[in-house]
């Protein structure tokens, strides 16, 4: 089982990490730039709908790693993929306890009711994305490692 759940947790967290990859510096960069009223509407949707995929993603994403070095346990490979479910942990905590609270707030904003610091809020955000993003390429790193230890 174990090659074929390398796999299955390699592409499952390589499609997060590029998503979020895309997220922090393609979409948001887009986004920022246009008129707020504009960049209000697509931040907003962007929050909502990434604030309900996401969740199952990331810790579907912890989940087979955790899976990947339990069953790998005592090789090489379970070190890398332990490693790599420790930095997941990080990201889903840092998630919950730093991007989720701007991300909600953001997803009820409207092109009337955004505050007079949506900027700041929204440069806060993206400041703590990219943290996690690098967080989530080590993550992603030491599961092709682990997979590639088989």
């Amino acid at each position: 089982m174990s090659p074929s759940l390398s796999v299955i947790t390699t592409v499952v967290v390589g499609l997060m990490v590029g998503v979020e990859f895309s997220v922090a510096f393609v979409i948001n960069p887009i986004t920022l730039a246009l008129p707020a009223p504009a960049s209000m509407a697509a931040r907003s949707h962007g929050a909502r709908m990434m604030g309900r995929a996401m969740p199952f993603w990331y810790f579907g994403s912890l989940i087979l790693t955790g899976v990947l070095a339990v069953t790998t346990w005592g090789t090489t490979a379970s070190v890398a993929a332990l490693a790599a479910a420790a930095l997941l942990a990080v990201s889903v905590i840092m998630s919950i306890a730093l991007l989720v609270p701007i991300n909600n707030r953001s997803a009820s904003w409207t092109d009337e009711t955004y505050p007079e610091d949506w900027r700041e809020q929204t440069q806060r955000w993206d400041n703590l994305h990219y943290i996690r993003v690098a967080i989530i390429v080590g993550a992603f790193a030491l599961v092709a490692v682990a997979a590639t230890s088989l």
